[in-house]
């Protein structure tokens, strides 16, 4: 086998692996009901800037008392750091309220996260523009 050979091969076989995990990826289009925007206030409980998204985890207390862990997806890091987010913006222990929309799925505690507001009143803009 040539070099030729054996460079058109690698080469095959990466785009073959970019390919499924391209597949893979997610819109958010696909898990949201554009109809239906949530907006939560609680305490953060996690908070991770990785790629391809960031995602918050907030403990929100409701109606009856109970706390109800809710997830959300923003957009990815880079993005929101261009916006003026940083990882020290946001803290475990933090009240926040976040805004945004629901999956589609209604009985899972998870959405698309498109703002989040501290209780300072400073905003950040973490997720798409097509949410909330």
């Amino acid at each position: 086998m040539n070099r030729n050979s054996l460079r058109a091969m690698l080469a095959a076989g990466g785009v073959l692996l970019l390919a499924g995990s391209v597949r893979a990826h997610h819109g958010h289009p696909s898990m949201l009901d554009g109809l239906e925007p949530v907006t939560v206030t609680g305490v953060i409980a996690e908070v991770r800037l990785e790629n391809p998204h960031l995602v918050f985890i907030v403990d929100v207390v409701d109606e009856a008392g109970r706390v109800a862990r809710w997830s959300f997806e923003g957009n990815a890091p880079t993005a929101a750091i261009r916006g003026g987010f940083r990882r020290d913006s946001v803290r475990a222990g933090d009240t926040v309220t976040i805004k945004g929309a629901h999956v589609r799925e209604k009985w899972l505690n998870m959405g698309v996260a498109r703002e989040i507001v501290l209780e300072d009143g400073r905003s950040f803009l973490v997720g798409p523009r097509s949410v909330g």
